[in-house]
């Protein structure tokens, strides 16, 4: 990525969440009941190659939520990370950041996809339950998991997978 649309990456996906985080908040302390919930990505708990900005700025959110767990922990101020695998939303296609030939080969990818229907549901059933971790989909079940477990080679396993998208 040439550096302005790193800066872009980290602008959208952690700047983003840090300024939506700072509007919001003095009004859900108010409330007799809150929740924040912030977007990380299966990418922000395991090194994606191809991806090492985007990772690196999903890990941020993550830690940034977990942080925030902690500050707001004797307030009526509930958060949650959401870590998502793949969902079916066109990400390749509307992030902008497109590498030649990479949707033709994440289209024949054997990885499972998770309907957006299907994430929704998921990340509000985490939510309602007050949990701080929701990973969404098979694949961020598994590799969450297994990142926990054996991290060396969940990031190996994850290379391996990659290596036919990325070509």
């Amino acid at each position: 990525l040439d550096l302005d649309t790193m800066h872009k990456v980290v602008d959208v996906n952690l700047w983003g969440t840090i300024h939506v985080i700072k509007a919001a908040l003095p009004h859900l302390l108010e409330r007799p009941e809150a929740h924040i919930a912030n977007v990380s990505s299966m990418g922000g708990f395991l090194p994606v190659p191809g991806q090492s900005l985007y990772g690196a700025s999903k890990a941020a959110v993550k830690l940034l939520t977990e942080a925030l767990w902690t500050e707001l922990l004797e307030t009526d101020v509930g958060v949650t990370a959401i870590m998502p695998g793949g969902v079916s939303t066109d990400i390749t296609g509307n992030s902008g950041v497109v590498m030649e030939g990479q949707e033709e080969r994440a289209a024949d990818s054997k990885l499972p996809i998770t309907t957006p229907a299907d994430a929704a549901e998921t990340i509000l059933d985490g939510i309602e339950d007050d949990k701080l971790h929701v990973y969404v989909g098979k694949d961020a079940k598994i590799m969450g998991l297994l990142v926990r477990l054996a991290p060396k080679q969940a990031a190996k396993l994850i290379q391996r997978q990659m290596k036919s998208i990325l070509g």
